[in-house]
């Protein structure tokens, strides 16, 4: 590979290595490991089956690869943009990936840990969780940034701990000249612990282009539940690769939620979730709303391998103007998973002249006794019901906005943060009005 970003990243491992933050702790071996193996494997290209309908290469030429280990000073006002109208939540701010204290709001009482990942290093659910999903090892990309994190969010709640209120992770992404931020998270819920964490992202409009590759696990336990939402509303002079790996455990109930919104060129998000233990529950709901020549690319990976488990998983896609759209979601059945339920579907609105969908949904069973299924549908809106909507006298645009409208409800109107829900379905009515 001829990209500089590429060369200057294999071009020395020893000395890179020698930079690398918390080199002198239990990370050092795993930091190592993890950049040869992405020396190993390369940037994926084309012929990459993961990536074959992803150019990543194009996205990557402007950026002469600098470590970004300093956090940079941003502003109340820049935070507030982020804010959901009337929601009471507790708040977590980061910068590049660094946690920002003045301007959060963190829970505190017993039981509950938030707090930089660089001070969690020798925590005891650091040291057993830790770059522990298997799934992370193929991801060329997640092991770039295991080998050359900076800093994350550290969170642990202890057995029986419920968080009273939503926390908002605020993450912001800035730079004065184009940098590859690489935040690094661990969540981790214990025995009957629950919480909800609503993610979203903030990029500075005057700022150079910022390219994020960030990489959170999460570790729900036996009979606990997360709720997690992330809202990618980015800019134009902004890029992401946002990789979530979830441990799943026995009785638990995982819920995750991505909305894709304008106008971040380039968006990858990679979600794989390991169903290790039995009578699991996981809901994984995902809407994307693309225009211009933006490029959204979703993979999810439910990975079935204990017995009694139930998965359900719906995303929906919109596409205006010249956007295009990847959709690759992979269920596998373990042979010792007997009695799995896991459906999957993907549907699509293409409603631009040039709008495009590559959607690949697999089935890989080796059970016997399942419930499994899987669909795709991609089309445009019904000549029927825009006939009805115009014959009452509503406007072409009002029209299309209310069916892409009705088009979401599916994924929106199952949002438990009733501020979130009301926010999201006006940020999509706003763009479709636009």
């Amino acid at each position: 590979m001829t990209l500089p970003f590429y060369q200057a990243l294999t071009a020395d491992v020893t000395a890179l290595s020698a930079q690398l933050p918390l080199a002198a702790d239990n990370l050092q071996d795993i930091r190592r490991s993890a950049l040869e193996r992405f020396k190993a494997i390369g940037l994926p290209t084309l012929k990459t089956e993961e990536w074959r309908f992803t150019n990543i290469q194009r996205y990557l030429k402007e950026f002469p690869y600098e470590l970004q280990q300093t956090p940079v000073a941003v502003s109340a006002d820049t935070v507030a943009a982020a804010a959901i109208p009337g929601l009471d939540c507790y708040r977590a701010v980061l910068v590049n990936g660094h946690l920002q204290t003045e301007l959060s709001e963190l829970p505190a009482g017993k039981g509950i840990i938030i707090g930089a990942l660089s001070a969690h290093t020798t925590a005891p659910g650091f040291t057993t969780w830790f770059n522990e999903q298997p799934h992370l090892a193929e991801a060329v990309l997640a092991q770039l940034n295991t080998a050359l994190f900076a800093d994350g969010l550290y969170i642990e709640l202890a057995a029986n701990t419920v968080l009273d209120k939503p926390l908002h992770l605020v993450n912001v992404y800035t730079s004065n000249s184009p940098a590859f931020v690489q935040p690094r998270h661990l969540w981790i819920l214990n025995r009957s612990a629950a919480a909800t964490i609503i993610e979203s992202t903030v990029h500075p409009d005057s700022q150079a282009v910022t390219f994020a590759n960030s990489v959170l696990e999460t570790v729900v336990m036996d009979n606990a539940e997360l709720w997690h939402y992330n809202v990618q509303l980015g800019a134009a002079n902004f890029r992401e690769v946002h990789t979530t790996a979830t441990h799943q455990h026995k009785d638990s109930r995982y819920h995750h939620f991505n909305f894709t919104l304008p106008s971040t060129p380039f968006t990858r998000n990679n979600l794989s979730v390991a169903l290790k233990g039995s009578h699991t529950e996981t809901n994984l709901k995902g809407f994307y709303l693309a225009n211009q020549h933006q490029h959204v690319d979703n993979h999810t990976f439910m990975d079935h391998i204990m017995p009694d488990c139930y998965s359900n998983e719906l995303y929906k896609g919109v596409l205006l103007d010249n956007a295009n759209a990847v959709f690759t979601g992979k269920i596998l059945v373990h042979q010792e998973a007997q009695k799995t339920n896991a459906f999957q579907q993907n549907n699509n609105l293409l409603l631009g002249d040039k709008a495009d969908i590559n959607s690949q949904p697999q089935l890989e069973i080796y059970a016997d006794d399942v419930k499994c299924s899987h669909g795709f549908t991609a089309g445009q809106f019904s000549e029927e019901s825009m006939f009805y909507l115009r014959s009452r006298g509503i406007g072409e645009d009002a029209a299309k906005a209310l069916m892409v409208n009705a088009f979401s409800h599916d994924i929106t109107s199952e949002v438990n943060v009733p501020e979130l829900q009301q926010q999201l379905q006006a940020q999509i009515a706003g763009i479709m009005n636009n």
